[in-house]
């Protein structure tokens, strides 16, 4: 039975790769992939254009990895300080989290780097944030 199985598998993946062109029968009845097919296949594929400045280290709109370079790093959580706080507007530690959740799982590091550079300002008993008015 598992012999049978796995003969039927095999029969099934043939068929796939012959009918999606990937592979041919040969004169002697046997499979082969065409010598350009594979080479075909990349260059019909969009090149991937390098990704410049803030979007290096974004990915489908949150952040992959944060810049090692002060003045990067310094950027982007401005940009994103921008994005998600208006002006003159005061958030709890709740609000301010839901918020940066749209940007990365881990609010916590991104909003303590946030006020580790400025950009976010806590009052001293902690139940307020706001934007830095420079941001």
């Amino acid at each position: 039975m598992v012999a049978e199985l796995n003969a039927r598998r095999r029969d099934k993946a043939i068929a796939a790769l012959l009918e999606s062109g990937l592979v041919e029968r040969n004169a002697a009845n046997e499979l082969e992939a065409s010598e350009t097919i594979f080479s075909d296949l990349l260059t019909q594929q969009p090149r991937r254009q390098a990704q410049t400045g803030l979007a290096r280290f974004m990915r489908l709109g949150r952040i992959d990895r944060y810049p090692a370079n002060t003045a990067e790093r310094r950027e982007l959580l401005a940009w994103i300080v921008r994005e998600a706080i208006e002006p003159g507007e005061h958030l709890t530690e709740k609000q301010v989290n839901e918020r940066l959740l749209s940007y990365t799982d881990d609010v916590v590091i991104l909003r303590r780097y946030m006020i580790d550079f400025g950009l976010l300002e806590r009052t001293p008993s902690g139940s307020s944030y706001s934007r830095h008015d420079e941001t």
